[in-house]
């Protein structure tokens, strides 16, 4: 795993939630595992740190952060059957002919250039993955692709069976323009509702000024509620509580864990038809597909007729950890 963010994360980064999940999964299942990340990284088995945990580091940080992986990956990489790379393709560079079976894994929209580039050269037991469909297809020009879902510990979520009709939406994600935050509020106040605001307000710039003026003028900590960055705790807590999550995405969101850990609490996902979400959300079992914010509008009082006990059930079944990290050593 890239450095920038420990292996677990305390608040944002879902690939290493992942990362971490998939470890302990492997470890329970009796496979020795062994993690490469960032400082403050901790799994049930071995762990060589490396890097600094800094998302916005120098390029002269992250070449030496590949240099110092590919050493570390030429000297071991007999002692293992499987190297699973969550982080930059580059690592795997060394590795690319030697017998050891390689999976790398894609969380976001695919480089296509170094993938033909790769497939050009000498390898062999190399699998690509992403994380939907949607996903698959921005890269799959070289090589064997297979989709695996994203997954959560359904276990570390409970289920709330029962909201009442006041019950407040909830947005959760980084407070990007790309999100939809803005257009969550839109829905809560035609609406009527509350709405839980929750995330972590951009580093970049524009995102900054994205926050500061459209966001926070609408914040009022009444009807607007914002929660700030949410812990793994918080989260089951304000999903709990919600009547639905919106999704408002005006971008092709290459899977979206946040709709998985809405369900696990029960809680069914309104939508925008981008990306991965046809893929995820089954309509009426674990939420609703709109095309827009009217329809979004429309389908708030509907998300209450939908049985929150069968959404967790139906989502656990696709998405559980336990589930898809046999699905990676199945590959």
């Amino acid at each position: 795993m890239d450095p920038g963010i420990p292996v677990p994360p305390k608040l944002y980064g879902g690939h290493e939630r992942l990362v971490y999940l998939f470890a302990e999964e492997y470890a329970k299942l009796g496979h020795q595992v062994t993690l490469l990340a960032g400082p403050n990284s901790h799994i049930s088995g071995s762990v060589i740190t490396f890097g600094v945990n800094e998302i916005n580091r120098s390029k002269r940080q992250r070449f030496k952060e590949v240099l110092f992986a590919w050493k570390w990956l030429h000297n071991n990489s007999t002692g293992f059957d499987l190297i699973h790379n969550f982080g930059r393709l580059v690592y795997l560079l060394p590795l690319l002919n030697r017998p050891a079976k390689k999976i790398m894994t894609y969380g976001r929209p695919v480089s296509q250039r170094g993938i033909r580039l790769v497939n050009k050269l000498p390898n062999r037991n190399m699998i690509f993955t992403a994380c939907s469909n949607y996903c698959v297809s921005t890269g799959n020009v070289a090589g064997r692709w297979e989709t695996v879902y994203n997954a959560i510990n359904f276990a570390d979520y409970q289920l709330v069976e029962q909201v009442d009709d006041e019950a407040p939406l909830m947005f959760l994600g980084r407070l990007d323009q790309i999100k939809g935050a803005h257009v969550a509020i839109q829905v809560a106040k035609a609406t009527g509702k509350r709405l839980l605001l929750a995330g972590n307000i951009s580093d970049q710039e524009d995102g900054k000024a994205y926050f500061d003026s459209v966001i926070a003028p609408q914040i009022d900590q009444q009807q607007i509620i914002y929660l700030g960055p949410l812990n793994d705790e918080q989260k089951n807590l304000y999903l709990g509580q919600a009547s639905a999550l919106l999704f408002p995405i005006s971008w092709d969101e290459p899977f979206g864990l946040v709709m998985i850990e809405a369900n696990a609490c029960g809680t069914p996902v309104i939508a925008f038809r981008r990306g991965s979400v046809p893929e995820v959300i089954e309509p009426g079992v674990n939420g609703i597909i709109v095309d827009n914010v009217d329809e979004m509008i429309i389908e708030v009082d509907n998300a209450l007729k939908i049985n929150r006990k069968s959404c967790r059930q139906r989502a656990e079944q696709r998405f559980d950890v336990k589930n898809i990290a046999l699905d990676y050593l199945n590959l």
